[in-house]
């Protein structure tokens, strides 16, 4: 229908503009491009247009671009509560959070009543260095008494048989179902589930299968599509098909159904997967994590969900295609290269400040880091340059298709955690590659996430308690080939012998945390 309106009015700039959301919805970045580029030749003072190029500008990693953009869209309509949305999204993209967190804010203040704007914010602040659990938490609350709280009166009644030893039925809820950082540690949760004691159900909102959704289908009993779906329907249809449980896979994530579980259409609600946080619903239940992420006692009062630790947060697979391990580069090379391949916006300060001493204590040493080209690179280069660090040690890898991304951890002799806000997927990747993980102990669930995985390959020597101990493990590792090559040679090993990668015990251990939930809801005997 939009190519048919261009063809039919090639001077109107609003059907390019449409064009190029139906083909950016459709994963066809480059042609989406060239119709708002197109539109924005038509109208030039469009603030919507150029925010729309912002985005799929983003999209393209073009990311002084689309800043660029949003900021011109700012300029024109300075009251777009979208520009200053997007223009947040850039920014955090680019490691500005301070500047990001501003533009969410400045987003909110504009269009108080729209829940996503407010949804970037809680999701962005567990970047932030400043931001710790009561703060997080506080912020959680806040969203929630806005947005959710309204929707959960009249308490729901709902009529699910209540049968302690029944067959469960357990929907999952997600954007992600798809080559994600979600559908891929969710394929061997999917590929050992129990059918007969519970009936899964995928409720997706994937706009483009891939392999992986196709996987994640044929592990479920149903699957639904509910992309289409507002919050309230896509909640009525789940309490028609009486689920029991319902778990969510995004919290605050990009595409979340967070209103659609501030309805309650389950008797039991629950979070996992997302990220290991709280989304602040008084009506999600639990939410799932570990004793290395969240140790007993010590950060009960930072969610709005009762904690239920499993034995492993995670269950890695790694993709079939990933490269063999090889020997440490530095071996061959003469120096030792540090790598980072976490999103980008995870590299905060303190870690670039920690990074930069290391970097001076060992000089054959050099870092890639994940970024796509801009001038967050080039500053980033120029803070080493100020502490007498040689910027060209530094190297920026852009976003890759998988295989090259896999195939870029054997350049790589050990890989740095950032944080505040550490990695999971990158972690599991690097590990699975053969190539050791420096980490420091967080102050929060997100913050430990290496805390979790090492601990369970039985590396925990690689776990720091503070940047000075982060800096000595690092330096000492590095000083140290012969037990490089030996971690090297063995971590596949390690992987495939530890919870990591126990799939069947992990979904026993994930089936039995889904009938204590369903015992509590029950009423005492």
């Amino acid at each position: 229908a939009q190519l048919r309106a261009v063809r039919l009015k090639p001077d109107l700039a609003d059907a390019w503009s449409n064009l190029g959301t139906a083909l950016r919805v459709r994963g066809h970045i480059d042609e989406a491009l060239a119709a708002y580029a197109k539109a924005l030749e038509l109208k030039p003072d469009s603030p919507e247009i150029h925010s729309n190029l912002g985005n799929v500008l983003k999209d393209k990693g073009l990311l002084d671009q689309a800043i660029d953009h949003q900021r011109r869209a700012i300029h024109l309509k300075p009251q777009s509560f979208e520009a200053h949305s997007n223009l947040g999204a850039a920014l955090t993209a680019t490691g500005r959070l301070d500047q990001a967190i501003a533009c969410f804010r400045r987003a909110i203040q504009i269009e108080p009543g729209n829940n996503e704007l407010h949804s970037n914010l809680v999701y962005t602040i567990h970047f932030h260095p400043d931001y710790d659990g009561p703060r997080i938490l506080a912020e959680h609350r806040q969203w929630a008494g806005k947005f959710a709280a309204p929707l959960a009166r009249p308490a729901p009644i709902h009529n699910n048989d209540r049968s302690p030893g029944r067959r469960l039925r357990v929907g999952y809820v997600s954007p992600d179902l798809r080559l994600h950082p979600v559908g891929r540690f969710l394929l061997p949760l999917f590929a050992h589930h129990n059918h007969r004691d519970f009936e899964i159900v995928a409720y997706s909102s994937v706009r483009r299968d891939d392999d992986v959704t196709r996987r994640l289908r044929a592990g479920a009993d149903s699957w639904q599509a509910i992309a289409g779906l507002g919050d309230a329907e896509a909640a009525d249809k789940i309490r028609a098909d009486r689920v029991d449980i319902l778990i969510d896979l995004s919290l605050h994530m990009a595409q979340n159904r967070m209103l659609l579980f501030a309805r309650k259409p389950a008797p039991v609600q629950a979070t996992w997967l997302g990220y290991v946080g709280t989304t602040g619903l008084p009506t999600m239940d639990y939410r799932l994590s570990d004793s290395y992420l969240d140790p007993p006692g010590q950060s009960e009062a930072y969610y709005a969900e009762k904690t239920i630790r499993l034995r492993s947060f995670w269950c890695y697979q790694p993709p079939e295609s990933s490269p063999e391990i090889g020997p440490p580069p530095a071996l061959s090379s003469g120096q030792v290269t540090f790598g980072c391949f976490n999103n980008f916006c995870k590299v905060t300060t303190p870690t670039l400040e920690l990074w930069r001493r290391l970097l001076a204590s060992i000089p054959a040493s050099r870092l890639l880091i994940h970024a796509n080209p801009g001038r967050h690179c080039e500053e980033f280069r120029a803070r080493f340059d100020q502490a007498g660090v040689d910027p060209r040690r530094i190297e920026f890898v852009p976003s890759q298709r998988m295989e090259d991304y896999f195939a870029q951890y054997q350049r790589v002799d050990i890989a740095l955690d950032p944080f505040p806000y550490g990695g999971g997927t990158t972690t599991c990747d690097a590990l699975w590659m053969g190539v050791p993980v420096v980490s420091l102990a967080g102050r929060t669930a997100v913050g430990r996430a290496g805390v979790s995985l090492l601990s369970s390959v039985g590396l925990s020597e690689l776990i720091a308690q503070t940047p000075d101990h982060y800096l000595e493990i690092a330096v000492n590792l590095a000083a140290d080939l012969s037990k490089l090559a030996q971690i090297r040679s063995s971590l596949r090993a390690r992987m495939r012998s530890s919870p990591l990668m126990d799939a069947a015990n992990f979904a026993a251990d994930f089936e039995a945390a889904l009938r204590r939930m369903w015992t509590n809801y029950l009423p005492s005997p």
